[in-house]
């Protein structure tokens, strides 16, 4: 068990049958990122507060979704005059990475600056290839998890293809809501055949644009510069959910009209910029209508 930061330690499973140790550290709140319950290894009366994320170090494991609420409790601690200890299993990866997300929040530190300070504490500290993603993202997200936007948006999506390979089924709240059954003062995108609302602007997932020509090298057009985004890719809308469970790619059609209007991969697509979506729901641009509220001033 090693300290980190002021009231802050990283250290393994063993640690937990260290009474006299999480003692003489004033631990009062313990987080466990582990796959096997952590609450056996205690004291049965023990007083810790406790928090188990059960995860197992894999690179497609999420532990970014849990960043802000681990911050939270290791904070919860201090502000109570105790300490927190953040362990897994051999205290390399998991905890790793839940220390280094509170590094960055707590010092306003970039990924690099936060992963080195932690290494400077603890030479053998490796996160994953998965987890140092997470973590990157995190930065990119300004060390807050805001569930609305297209970054965390995008990765939640890329989950859920990990986790439900079969896409027999996908979680409710993914799908935005069907702005045909709401009112919203966003700008709107419409069937340009049937003016059926389809998405609201909230739902555009942004990608950076790709390589242009260079990305299509495996064509033998020559006609490829200058090439630009034709597509919009958005979030899933609760009007595809029939077409989207159960199977990895289809088209996209229109619920009132069923003009068709592109198409879906959870494998993802390439946009025509060049850049590779996954997964992806995208719309061609030529059929559909963007459309803006008018405010009146008086």
């Amino acid at each position: 068990m090693l300290l980190v930061d002021p009231g802050v330690f990283i250290g393994t499973a063993a640690d937990l049958n260290n009474s006299q140790g999480l003692e003489e550290a004033a631990i009062t709140h313990i987080v466990s990122a582990d796959s096997v319950d952590p609450g056996p290894l205690l004291p049965v009366d023990s007083n810790y507060r406790k928090k188990w994320i059960n995860v197992l170090d894999e690179v497609t494991a999420d532990l970014l979704s849990h960043m802000d609420d681990c911050y939270l409790f290791i904070q919860e601690a201090m502000d109570g005059g105790g300490a927190a200890l953040v362990h897994c299993q051999a205290g390399r990866s998991r905890s790793a990475t839940i220390v280094t997300a509170y590094l960055m929040k707590r010092h306003k530190l970039d990924f690099a600056e936060a992963y080195q300070r932690l290494k400077s504490v603890k030479q053998d500290v490796q996160v994953n290839s998965g987890f140092e993603e997470q973590l990157r993202l995190y930065e990119a997200l300004q060390c807050q998890v805001d569930t609305t936007n297209p970054l965390y948006k995008q990765y939640r999506l890329t989950k859920i293809t990990e986790k439900y390979p079969e896409l027999q089924q996908v979680p409710r709240e993914v799908f935005a809501a069907d702005p045909a059954q709401s009112n919203s003062s966003e700008a709107s995108y419409r069937c340009r055949k049937c003016r059926r609302t389809l998405f609201r602007s909230s739902s555009l997932l942004s990608h950076p644009v790709g390589e242009g020509a260079s990305a299509f090298g495996y064509k033998k057009s020559s006609n490829l510069t200058g090439i630009r985004c034709t597509s919009y890719f958005i979030e899933p809308v609760q009007w595809m959910e029939q077409a989207l469970l159960g199977v990895m790619d289809g088209q996209l059609l229109c619920p009132k009209c069923h003009s068709k209007l592109g198409s879906f991969s959870w494998c993802g697509h390439q946009c025509s910029c060049g850049r590779w979506i996954t997964p992806s729901f995208q719309l061609h641009q030529n059929r559909v209508d963007e459309s803006r509220p008018i405010h009146i001033h008086r």
